[in-house]
């Protein structure tokens, strides 16, 4: 089969100066070289990779740099009301090519860096991915950035500057091992240091009530070092910003009280105030209650709260003096979206503000609070909601506490009031949770003390309403909406794939087996069936029942090698929380089943395992467009959206799937018949759950389970340690809560479904097609215009910016 052309072979067949225009080739030729030179140092001549790919995204930035001010003056001359976006994750990946989309300028970059004897592709692979994320959450956020910017929304994303973001995954033996992010190791172009705006954040301390109010004292004190990075629109000229907060140590840290001999130890013991924006906690979907995290939380909201409220004040281009003094018309300048829970204490320190600093009285400051912020829930695993001791915030913010407990007990009066007598429901519903701990639950601060509470997915809407919060759905029904996630066309359609107007997947197919032969050893026939099952790893996302498919494939093949088969190339990928045993099993088990199926030569190239590993943004861009088959396969009511299945779709896979998350709308969008749904309902699972589930009646009752089960159980993947797989069976068996085996049968009937239709290129072209067609609904362009007209108070605006060469009016 003929080796897929390179993208500089392909340039050398046809240039697109024609498309590109010969002034703007000429514009970044020129100005390429000229910061080449600055990046070259005096003793140092010869430039390597990364000098251009500095060179290339300094000159990008430049583009952006007249319309990232300008779009700033715009904001402060019209004085729209603001949208501010804080999460403590942005999963931004690589920012090059990006900007060359949203700026118009891919085509005269990619024409001068061929000029210069350059590949424009190479140098991209340059670039450290930004992965201040874990997974959907983190990279949610960058899409929504992305939209904001395009629809002309006066939005600010806020977070925190990880020094190290989400680990590097290494696979060693099988196993998976952690290594640090160290992403800003060669510094970060995009970035711009804002000590100007530097703020002082406040922790531990005591609380005094006197006559005049209430003040927090004796605190130590950490200073938050904004950065900010541009965030482009697609070809509006339109620059937003995203502002990440660094923890510094204050010059006098620890210093005023040292005693001779005891200078060093202070000076190096700036590492404790400094270590807050350290390194991303590396969970997804799973609460940890470190008093570092809860720093991180209040750190980010805290800087973020002073800024917004500076710029509410001054709101003049450049000027720092107040205009307002009067925060009456707060809500209709502010709008506060809270990326989950982990943004939840922007609720108590905006009151804190409002009433110790600014002194408005308590009512007035709760329905400015309430009209200002909004909260996004992202999830219903119990183990993911964030609970925090009440010790602990007794000891880190005094204050928010007893402003948490002042809420509560108004909250509390008030249900007692139209609820008289139900205890039960009191307990519910406080935002205390009393026992042995007592722990302040997040979730149910940010529903009372928001106007808007939202699920990502109609199906998970739903879920929040009839279950998480049943009480406050009862209470306040027309605060909870829906807004269904989506993800950003530019980088999942035109950045990754632009082929696909051309031969749909085959090219971006040949791609990757190039790819994939060369990290991983393994031969790989591009015309099967690419099969990806690519996320997080967990328990109910079911890897898993993957890895049991897999499984019966090859005890298939082996008991009759005759058979037809339709060949398959099984790719999983995924990182797994550091301290979660499980995940890591489950990694340790696909590598374990690729190893042996691999290598035996009855099966040959019909059926590969592959473990992707470091799965991250930047690979995502590849795998994606090559998928054949997406895996979406959580149990009904687990996976509250999930996003990666949009990528799929709108990349002409084909989804294999339950009706979880929004596969629901995405059958519905594009027909649940050109999709493969399979298995348990959400009402199937709670009855089941009534009823007992019992996974020893489906292994009893399957033999190719019970084969494949017993396989996996004897040591039959892991010769040299054949109890390596006993927690995992013992799991399955005896206490799986996401039910893996009362969904297999199905699963696998599905399976030979997709086989049947894989034999009938065009039947799977037709519905390729008609998924493609129909992933319009899932572009973060509607998702962000039904927050902004629901949520927000305001409408996209399709105004462009002029562009910096051309006067203003």
């Amino acid at each position: 089969m003929a080796k897929p052309l390179t993208d500089s072979e392909k340039r050398k067949q046809i240039s697109v100066r024609g498309i590109a225009g010969l002034g703007d080739v000429a514009e970044v030729r020129k100005s390429f070289n000229r910061h080449l030179h600055f990046t070259l140092v005096k003793d140092r001549n010869v430039a390597t990779p990364r000098d251009y790919f500095f060179a290339l995204a300094h000159t990008v930035r430049d583009h952006l740099v007249g319309r990232w001010i300008r779009t700033q003056q715009h904001y402060y001359e019209r004085d729209p009301k603001r949208i501010y976006y804080l999460s403590l994750e942005f999963y931004m990946g690589r920012t090059l090519q990006n900007t060359m989309v949203n700026l118009g300028l891919q085509n005269a970059c990619d024409e001068a860096i061929y000029q210069l004897g350059l590949d424009l592709e190479e140098l991209e692979e340059i670039e450290e991915d930004a992965g201040l994320g874990n997974g959907g959450l983190g990279r949610l956020a960058a899409c929504f950035l992305d939209s904001m910017a395009t629809l002309g929304l006066a939005a600010y994303g806020y977070g925190i500057r990880y020094e190290f973001g989400i680990f590097n995954q290494k696979i060693v033996n099988g196993w998976q091992v952690e290594e640090a992010d160290d992403w800003l190791r060669y510094g970060n172009p995009w970035e711009k240091a804002r000590p100007e705006y530097m703020l002082p954040v406040h922790f531990y301390g005591r609380v005094e009530h006197t006559p005049e109010g209430v003040r927090w004292l004796d605190t130590q004190v950490v200073l938050a070092m904004p950065y900010d990075t541009p965030v482009p629109g697609y070809k509006n000229n339109t620059v937003n910003t995203m502002r990440l907060w660094s923890a510094k140590a204050p010059n006098d840290f620890k210093l005023h009280d040292f005693n001779v001999g005891g200078y060093i130890e202070a000076v190096l013991d700036r590492n404790l105030a400094e270590n807050i924006s350290r390194v991303l906690y590396p969970n997804d979907n799973f609460f940890e209650g470190k008093e570092l995290r809860l720093k991180q939380e209040y750190f980010v909201v805290a800087a973020t709260l002073q800024d917004i409220i500076r710029r509410f004040k001054s709101s003049k281009f450049g000027c720092r003096d107040p205009v307002r003094t009067c925060f009456e018309t707060f809500p209709d300048k502010v709008a506060i979206q809270l990326n989950d829970t982990h943004p939840a204490l922007a609720i108590p320190e905006l009151m804190r503000i409002l009433v110790d600093v600014e002194k408005v009285d308590w009512d007035k400051a709760w329905e400015i609070t309430k009209k200002t912020c909004a909260y996004t829930n992202h999830t219903v695993l119990p183990e993911a909601l964030e609970r925090w001791p009440v010790s602990m915030f007794e000891k880190l913010l005094p204050r928010h506490l007893d402003i948490i407990y002042a809420i509560n007990q108004r909250h509390l009066d008030h249900v007692a009031a139209l609820f008289p007598g139900d205890v039960d429901r009191l307990r519910r519903m406080s935002v205390i949770e009393e026992g042995d701990c007592k722990r302040i639950n997040m979730a149910h601060l940010c529903v009372i003390g928001t106007h808007a509470v939202n699920g990502v997915a109609r199906i998970h809407s739903e879920i929040v309403k009839q279950s998480v919060f049943k009480d406050f759905y009862e209470l306040e029904p027309e605060k909870f909406q829906n807004k269904t996630n989506g993800i950003t066309p530019r980088r999942w359609l035109l950045l990754c794939n632009p082929g696909l107007a051309d031969t749909i997947v085959e090219e971006n197919k040949l791609k990757f087996s190039a790819f994939l032969e060369k990290e991983y050893k393994v031969k790989i026939n591009p015309s099967s069936m690419f099969d990806v099952h690519v996320k997080r790893i967990h328990e109910y996302k079911r890897q898993l029942l993957n890895c049991l498919h897999v499984v019966t494939l090859y005890n298939r093949i082996k008991k009759d090698p005759a058979r037809p088969f339709v060949p398959r190339t099984v790719m999983i990928g995924g990182k797994a929380a550091p301290g979660y045993h499980m995940a890591k099993m489950i990694i340790k088990l696909v590598t374990s089943i690729g190893d042996v199926v691999n290598h035996d030569p009855v099966v040959g190239d019909r059926l590969k395992v592959i473990f992707l590993e470091n799965y991250r943004v930047s690979l995502a861009e590849k795998v994606i467009p090559a998928a054949d088959l997406s895996q979406q396969i959580s149990t009904a009511g687990t996976e509250a959206s999930g996003t990666g299945n949009m990528k799929f779709m709108l990349n002409g896979a084909l989804t294999i799937g339950t009706m979880d998350g929004a596969n629901v709308e995405m059958a519905e969008e594009a027909g649940a018949e050109n999709l493969f749904i399979f298995g348990l309902r959400v009402e199937d699972v709670e009855a089941l759950d009534q009823k007992g589930y019992h996974a020893r009646e489906y292994y009893d009752r399957l033999p190719e389970l019970r084969q494949a089960v017993d396989q996996i159980s004897s040591g039959f993947f892991s010769p040299k340690e054949p109890d390596c797989f006993k927690d995992v069976v013992n799991m399955l068996l005896n206490h799986d809560r996401f039910k893996v085996f009362a969904d297999y049968e199905a699963y696998m009937a599905c399976q030979a479904q997709v086989d049947q239709l894989y034999r009938n290129p065009k039947e799977w072209t037709k519905k390729v097609i008609k998924n493609i067609a129909c992933s319009g609904k899932f572009s973060s362009d509607r998702t962000i215009t039904e927050y902004a007209r629901d949520i927000w108070g305001v409408e996209p605006s399709d105004l462009q910016i002029p562009p910096p060469n051309l006067p203003k009016d």
